[in-house]
């Protein structure tokens, strides 16, 4: 094993052993973000010089959600829960050696805008090896994309000492029922993996509920 991938696997292991893992999936409609991506996402790269994409929303929405269920964005030290009065999020970057997690710090204060840059920002710094120590440390919830490459659903494992990941699947138009007829929609599957030892199933539904109800009705301003 190279350096990184000794360190990945010492960390997937640990957390295995560390955490009550379990997965919950939720499908949810992305029509309406997928619409408006594709309204704006010209208009971004001109006006702003960065990229849209629908992990933007995804992250989005996550943080909107964690300020609302605090204890999805705590961590366990010992025999105590510490709240976090931030939101660091880490996003998972595939790299040629591995997988690493850099981590936008302080996303409560961002702006969606600010958030598009912050992710683009050191998703860019990852692949090109300019990740500083600081980048990659302190992060108090995981967002993992592996969609686009068709993973439909999967039980992502939690960064220590976080007590909570989500993960992405494949975006992909499927018929579903609206209003009692049949529709084509576009539609994923989200992940999140929690720590059962603080975190109950009820609290992890309401979570993702509300994610869903968020992402489904998107009102969020991007500009």
């Amino acid at each position: 094993m190279t350096n990184m991938r000794a360190k990945i696997a010492e960390h997937m292991v640990k957390s295995k052993a560390t955490s009550a893992h379990v997965t919950t999936c939720h499908q949810v409609d992305v029509s309406r973000i997928s619409e408006i991506r594709e309204k704006e996402k010209a208009d971004y790269e001109t006006v702003y010089g960065t990229k849209l994409t629908l992990t933007h929303f995804f992250a989005g929405a996550v943080v909107q959600v964690l300020k609302e269920f605090p204890l999805l964005n705590a961590s366990v030290d010992g025999n105590n829960i510490v709240y976090h009065n931030y939101i660091n999020l880490g996003m998972a970057v595939a790299v040629p050696e591995g997988l690493i997690v850099p981590v936008i710090k302080n996303c409560e204060e961002k702006s969606f805008l600010g958030l598009v840059r912050g992710i683009n920002d050191v998703a860019e710094r990852a692949r090109t090896k300019k990740l500083t120590i600081d980048d990659i440390q302190g992060g108090t919830f995981t967002v993992t994309n592996p969609g686009p490459y068709g993973a439909a659903m999967f039980t992502p494992i939690i960064n220590q000492p976080q007590v909570g990941i989500i993960g992405i699947g494949s975006v992909e138009k499927r018929p579903v029922i609206v209003n009692d007829a049949i529709a084509i929609r576009s539609m994923c599957y989200l992940c999140l993996s929690f720590d059962h030892r603080i975190v109950d199933g009820i609290d992890a539904e309401k979570f993702m509920a509300r994610l869903r109800e968020i992402l489904q009705t998107w009102n969020i301003p991007i500009r």
